[in-house]
């Protein structure tokens, strides 16, 4: 099937992702998997339905790649440090210093989670998606140097104001670098809440000083956490935002959150998501499904609410409960566990993850 938009539009409808239409800038939507009864696009089984293609640009290979986090607005360390060992866990090498050993993580881990389905796909010359990351440097934008309420093009100049800051700033990397632009509770960013919870693009020359991919992802805590913490809390239409494992007037429950926090909890899928999406097509020209870079439907897109075996349809699948309820498929270091949505496999032709139960 060379065109899956074009036999059956009715699926615009339902799809789970938009563009901004003037950048053509990736985005995780916003609308939770309970919305729409049944999402053609988060298949768990086997589909030939799905026209994954290669456009011929390069993915991200560089090994390790460096990866820069800028934190914008004020956050707490407790909440950093979620984060941060979660992009710790990406790799079976210590993040910060390739060279160690391995951690001594339990399987399923972050990593299982990455090896097994991002590190599949390559580019031309048939170099893999790395499998290292390095958390390479953090910069703290905490007086908000551009306010707070960003368009999604003013996200670029957060990035040059952190590679031009003085006196600390982020090197410029345009080989082996990823920047994550990281806003909290408090910044209101163009569409946040509404049609995305993140997206990804590459930064133009004209503001930053070169083209090096990057990503946003915000912090939904206070002002959308049914939309973009789901299933950490339910949306207002089926649960009055019910969350972190209480129950909704139709008996509906939000899954316990694993590391306490209902914002940054539901921020590490959609993370996970934007960088397995910044990885595979970096610059709009590598994996995508359909002709048009400007509307594609990117390897995670695919699996929207896809947690474990059985997952699709509103339906999160087969997941591992903690001892207090809380909900996660993935452990990571220092004894964190997440919950992180699958990722296509080009393989299997299907969703999948390392907690698979077959």
């Amino acid at each position: 099937m060379t065109n899956l938009l074009h036999i059956l539009p009715l699926l615009l409808l339902l799809l789970l992702f938009s563009s901004l239409s003037t950048l053509s800038t990736l985005a995780m939507a916003t609308t939770p998997p309970h919305q729409n009864p049944y999402n053609p696009f988060s298949l768990e089984t086997p589909s030939q339905l799905v026209d994954l293609a290669y456009h011929m640009g390069p993915v991200v290979a560089a090994s390790p790649t460096n990866l820069y986090l800028i934190w914008y607005g004020r956050w707490d360390a407790p909440s950093q440090s979620i984060i941060r060992d979660f992009l710790l866990s990406l790799s079976d090498a210590d993040g910060k210093n390739s060279s160690s050993p391995p951690p001594a993580v339990a399987s399923p881990s972050v990593a299982d989670w990455w090896r097994s389905t991002a590190c599949l796909y390559t580019d031309q010359t048939s170099a893999n998606i790395t499998s290292g990351f390095t958390l390479a440097q953090e910069y703290r934008d905490a007086a908000y140097s551009h306010g707070t309420s960003l368009s999604r093009l003013s996200v670029q100049s957060v990035i040059r104001s952190a590679v031009t800051g003085y006196p600390e700033r982020l090197p410029l990397d345009p080989y082996n670098g990823l920047y994550l632009v990281l806003t909290s509770p408090d910044v209101r960013v163009e569409d946040f809440c509404r049609e995305v919870c993140g997206f990804h693009y590459f930064t133009f020359s004209a503001i930053v000083g070169v083209t090096v991919p990057f990503a946003w992802v915000g912090h939904s805590g206070v002002q959308c956490p049914g939309m973009c913490a789901f299933p950490f809390a339910l949306p207002e239409y089926i649960g009055g935002g019910e969350r972190n494992g209480t129950a909704a007037s139709n008996n509906l429950r939000a899954l316990g959150v694993p590391n306490g926090d209902v914002g940054v909890d539901g921020m590490i899928s959609v993370i996970g998501h934007e960088l397995a999406e910044m990885a595979s097509n970096p610059l709009i020209n590598a994996w995508y499904v359909g002709d048009d870079p400007a509307a594609p439907t990117e390897i995670a897109d695919l699996c929207v609410g896809v947690y474990g075996t059985g997952g699709g349809g509103g339906y999160v699948g087969s997941v591992y409960k903690g001892e207090q309820g809380e909900g996660y498929n993935l452990n990571g270091v220092n004894g964190r566990r997440f919950l992180v949505q699958w990722l296509w496999n080009p393989v299997r032709k299907s969703c999948f993850g390392p907690n698979a139960l077959n």
